[in-house]
């Protein structure tokens, strides 16, 4: 989120993180002659690397991975093949009665917590089946006393098309200057409580499963303290059968006595984030009596430097253990990977998905998880900065991830826009990912004397994108997509549901100082198969559930992921594509505890709900 990244050109780009290179290694060395000469040398040496590789490729790392390898004149392939309309989504926010508006408070004062904030959460809050909506709220950012702020809104989902204001009588609106939301069943109680983060202490609401909600957060153990967090994910990372946690923090920032950052012309800027110090992330492990205790440091889930934004919960190995991934701002990627749930190493450099493939840190938001090539395996979509493209890193069948965003193409749909949410589903049904991205500009640059209207505007559209398998290429299908996608907005936070219950999913988009949207899927549609799950040795919602849907010669395999997109919670569902074919399926299912389970002759285009067996 480093508003000096604005390169009008791939040189100045190259230059300024050559640059960044540079001031980052000699930064410890402080002033004099020492640091003067360790600077010069490696700018050169920096500068001299790429030249070499690109005059003599074979001189560097290896070239950049092909797409992945799909016949497509195999059965499997021919089966996905774009009989459907790309997808389309109406805005309906209005006429169901969302009326919410994430307010940042920006005055002018370019404090950088103005633009991170702005998640929404789906969950079933009174347990009657249909999905309610909670929305964080900001207000202004430097206020001490938060009374008279504006308020985080819960809307019951009336199961008509309507939603209506329960704040008041659930007791669930936290007037601080929030950031994001969690949803997860932390007591296994069958309903889903809420964490909060703030610029500030963090809150856990308890739901009592009669409409109201109370503050568990001292008591709990999870307040964080005074600390600025953004994402946070619900995960079973020790396999007890309850719900730990990962917060997410991005730096240490008082609203009351900001750093102030001006650039070369003396204008006003958003500081970049290694002007902040970093603040560590927290993993929080459920002691099952309603009490938590912090355990990053014991568990290994800790790096230096990292200032997170997104982050998520799945099994990346398949080998049965929940790991994670967090996306950094500036700085290299985590992947912790669990070592049976007692301790975890952090991977991430190792297995291909800390830097992109020229070995760049960007400037990761948000993140998404899905096997978009159908290997088995779960891939990694993440969101970046304008003039850096989204990266998306395929998980290889041998276990590592290679960037494969240039030979995609996404580098050429996502370099001019800086994204925060993202969502990868099957939108439409046909059995072929697609990608929804909400963007939009951390700072206004429109006084500065190198904006550059293609990466500096405000104001962004959101983005669609469809994997096209024969192809082995992403293709922007935003203008079929519905009007929303030509509307310009500062996009953060997108959480996923199906709030209609109509079997495919839908979304929330939330908006800095505008309307929150709300995204009905009113797309042409294949069949598909709808799964919830109520795990007994597992956590109830079931979090971390493997599951492959078996169809005749073709198998579809999704996990239940914990976190993902940006500060922001979807609806714990699985809805599966299939395409053009209505033949009856197998669902095999490994649940969290490691209890295997398989559903044989389940009828496509229902809901199936699945039941922990006992071992």
């Amino acid at each position: 989120m480093s508003s000096d990244l604005r390169p009008s050109s791939a040189l100045i780009r190259l230059r300024r993180a050559v640059v960044r290179c540079a001031l980052s290694l000699v930064a410890p060395l402080g002033g004099g002659l020492l640091r003067v000469v360790v600077y010069c040398a490696v700018l050169l040496l920096v500068t001299l690397t790429v030249f070499l590789r690109s005059r003599f490729p074979g001189s560097g790392p290896a070239e950049p991975p092909s797409p992945p390898k799909i016949d497509a004149n195999s059965e499997f392939a021919r089966s996905l093949r774009a009989t459907f309309p790309t997808p389309r989504f109406r805005a309906v926010q209005r006429e169901s009665g969302v009326d919410f508006q994430y307010s940042n408070g920006a005055t002018g004062e370019k404090l950088i917590i103005e633009q991170t904030g702005g998640g929404a959460g789906w969950f079933d809050y009174d347990g009657d089946g249909q999905c309610d909506l909670y929305l964080v709220q900001g207000g202004d950012p430097t206020a001490v006393d938060r009374t008279g702020q504006p308020r985080n809104q819960l809307f019951q989902n009336a199961g008509n098309g309507q939603f209506r204001d329960v704040t008041e009588s659930t007791g669930a609106g936290d007037p601080g200057y929030g950031q994001g939301v969690a949803g997860g069943d932390f007591d296994n109680d069958g309903f889903d409580d809420l964490y909060v983060t703030n610029v500030g202490p963090n809150l856990l609401y308890h739901n009592h499963g009669d409409g109201t909600f109370s503050d568990v957060t001292g008591a709990a153990g999870v307040d964080d303290g005074d600390r600025w967090s953004t994402s946070a994910a619900w995960g079973d990372l020790d396999r007890d059968g309850d719900l730990d946690l990962y917060v997410c923090n991005y730096a240490q920032f008082d609203p009351q006595q900001p750093t102030q950052c001006l650039d070369e012309d003396g204008l006003r800027i958003m500081c970049h984030p290694q002007r902040l110090d970093p603040a560590p992330d927290e993993c929080f492990l459920n002691s099952g009596d309603g009490t938590f205790r912090a355990a990053a440091r014991e568990l290994g889930t800790f790096g230096p430097d990292n200032r997170a934004l997104g982050v998520a919960i799945a099994d990346f190995n398949n080998d049965g253990w929940s790991d994670i991934y967090v996306a950094n701002d500036t700085t290299e990627n985590f992947l912790f990977v669990s070592e049976e749930g007692k301790q975890f190493e952090e991977s991430a450099m190792r297995l291909g998905c800390a830097v992109n493939e020229v070995g760049y840190a960007q400037a990761s938001m948000g993140v998404a998880v899905g096997d978009f090539d159908h290997n088995g395996r779960l891939d990694l979509y993440v969101t970046h900065f304008s003039n850096e493209y989204d990266t998306l890193y395929r998980n290889s069948p041998e276990g590592s991830f290679h960037d494969v965003s240039v030979a995609s193409g996404l580098n050429a749909l996502t370099d001019e826009t800086l994204g925060f949410g993202v969502v990868m589903q099957d939108f439409n049904l046909d059995g072929r990912s697609d990608v929804f991205v909400t963007n939009g500009h951390v700072d206004d640059l429109r006084a500065a004397p190198y904006f550059d209207p293609r990466y500096d505007t405000v104001e962004q559209p959101p983005k669609l994108y469809t994997w096209d398998i024969e192809k082995t290429t992403w293709f922007n299908c935003s203008e079929e997509a519905g009007e929303f996608f030509a509307e310009l907005r500062i996009g953060r936070g997108v959480a996923s549901a199906d709030f209609d219950n109509d079997g495919d999913l839908d979304l929330c988009v939330v908006h800095q100082n505008s309307p929150v949207v709300l995204l009905e899927n009113a797309s042409d549609r294949g069949h598909g198969l709808k799964l919830r799950f109520i795990g007994r040795e597992s956590n109830r919602r079931g979090i971390g559930v493997q599951v492959r849907v078996v169809q005749g010669a073709r198998s579809f395999y999704q996990e239940l992921v914990g976190g993902t997109s940006y500060c922001s919670s979807h609806q714990p569902v699985l809805i599966v594509g299939l395409g053009e074919s209505s033949e009856a399926c197998a669902v095999e299912i490994r649940w969290p505890s490691g209890i295997t389970q398989r559903l044989d002759a389940v009828a496509v285009d229902e809901e199936r709900v699945a039941l922990e067996p006992a071992r």
